[in-house]
């Protein structure tokens, strides 16, 4: 079932037709002739905000027009004293809902952040392109008023130990294989409306920001001593597509759900603005503890690739019992493509692949179909470069520009990642104390209530019946 309000939309009275859009869609979603305003296809759209970042029709600001852009922002979701370009694609706001949120004094307030928000905020208050600042945006969300200050990157390193594991039992039994990742949810939405015959192939665990979603409102709310429902859990993310995901009806634990609501990179710069905080000048402070303690591995989901060496660091020690001999898999890492490598553990060839943008997968799902797919592993991040290039980032016209800041954005997650005293999910202490005290183990009980689910069918013949 398609979601019931779209989040991409596209302005009729701004768009030119110019179907730059069209050209970057993965999906084949934007709809219209040349010079003439376009439409989506929202069963085929998945969410991914790619057409937003490369928009470039947009209404002149001045004085004659200053009221209806204030209204036009307004019906948009966004903060209309917040003075940015009013483009003609565009995604959902909810900043008015989270400013309402953080002003009820009867609600406990939650917020994590995705591991691509620390190396591409700083962008939007004026600094270098790939400039770190974890400690500027959790002293920032303080200052907002939120609770508690915790980190995807946490959840990302859960995720670790949930795939990981699936993938060494998959491998083990030879069944359902080849395993897909399952932390993009733009290429979920994807296989669940072109290949919804081989959703087994998926890994069941849910993403990371779901899965911090649900620890917040359990185990955090036990560490707390605050009922799950009145919890308020916000989730910073650089990805459009994750308002979707957080809006499914299985992203729910015991009746409540895991996420309440999403805002994006951008939305947060302007809440940050609006509220008059001063991000440069900022102290670095820390994220809140034990839910926002990570390793190395976490902090690289946010670039392509970083799923799958995360999960070969920890992939690798769990099977051989041996340290893994190098820390940094260049043989995953790169751009947009398909990357493939065969990795040895110890007795194991492991037999992995790399999708980053959507537009290369469908080759790969054809070979799965067929039966011809001779990969164990393959991480799908739906856009060009992975998080980091998310459809919620910073906003940047030119196309020298693009390249330029996520190849800086990249280089930051890794220099972040270097600098980790732990670099390894399954050695992060408070990973270990989670699973001794509440989780219990990897697949288990707790962990399949709590941290998996399952997958719909989206296609046009589900949508019809």
């Amino acid at each position: 079932m398609p979601y019931k309000d779209p989040i991409i939309h596209i302005d009729e009275q701004l768009c030119t037709g110019c179907r730059r859009c069209a050209a970057v869609c993965p999906v084949d979603a934007i709809i219209g002739e040349p010079g003439h305003p376009q439409t989506i296809d929202a069963h085929r759209c998945v969410v991914c905000g790619q057409c937003v970042q490369i928009c470039t029709a947009y209404a002149a600001d001045n004085e004659s027009t200053a009221a209806s852009r204030a209204v036009k922002l307004q019906e948009r979701g966004q903060l209309p004293n917040v003075r940015e370009p009013l483009f003609a694609a565009y995604s959902s706001g909810d900043i008015q809902k989270v400013k309402a949120v953080l002003a009820d004094p009867k609600r406990f307030k939650v917020v994590q952040c995705a591991p691509a928000i620390r190396v591409s905020l700083a962008e939007e208050f004026g600094l270098p392109f790939g400039t770190l600042t974890p400690g500027k945006m959790a002293a920032a969300l303080r200052r907002l008023k939120f609770d508690r200050i915790y980190d995807t990157n946490f959840a990302a390193d859960v995720t670790i130990m949930e795939e990981g594991s699936e993938l060494i039992s998959r491998v083990m039994s030879g069944e359902r294989l080849p395993m897909f990742t399952s932390c993009c949810p733009a290429w979920v939405k994807h296989a669940e409306t072109a290949a919804p015959e081989l959703l087994e192939h998926l890994s069941s665990c849910k993403s990371p920001m779901q899965m911090g979603g649900a620890l917040f409102k359990t185990y955090g709310a036990e560490l707390d001593g605050i009922a799950p429902s009145d919890i308020f859990s916000v989730a910073v993310m650089p990805c459009t597509c994750k308002k979707f995901e957080c809006s499914r009806e299985e992203m729910s634990v015991d009746g409540c759900r895991e996420v309440d609501l999403v805002i994006t990179t951008r939305e947060l710069a302007s809440l940050i603005k609006d509220q008059g905080i001063d991000f440069i000048h900022l102290p670095d402070e820390p994220f809140d503890s034990p839910l926002g303690k990570y390793s190395g591995a976490g902090s690289i989901f946010g670039v392509t690739g970083g799923v799958m060496e995360a999960a070969i660091r920890t992939g690798y020690e769990l099977i051989t019992h041996e340290q893994i001999p190098n820390l940094q898999l260049d043989f995953v890492r790169g751009e947009e493509g398909i990357r493939t490598a065969e990795v040895q553990i110890g007795d194991l060839e492991l037999k992995v692949a790399v999708v980053a943008g959507l537009k290369y997968v469908d080759a790969v799902l054809a070979k799965v179909a067929d039966g011809t797919c001779p990969y164990h592993f393959i991480e799908v991040m739906a856009c060009p470069e992975g998080c980091v290039s998310g459809g919620g980032q910073p906003k940047l016209l030119l196309e020298t520009q693009r390249k330029i800041a996520y190849q800086a954005r990249k280089s930051a997650v890794y220099r972040h990642d270097s600098h980790q005293k732990v670099r390894k999910s399954h050695e992060n202490p408070d990973i270990i104390k989670l699973y001794k005290d509440f989780l219990g183990e990897p697949l288990g009980h707790t962990s399949h209530h709590l941290l998996h689910t399952k997958f719909v069918d989206r296609s046009l013949k589900e949508e019809m019946s």
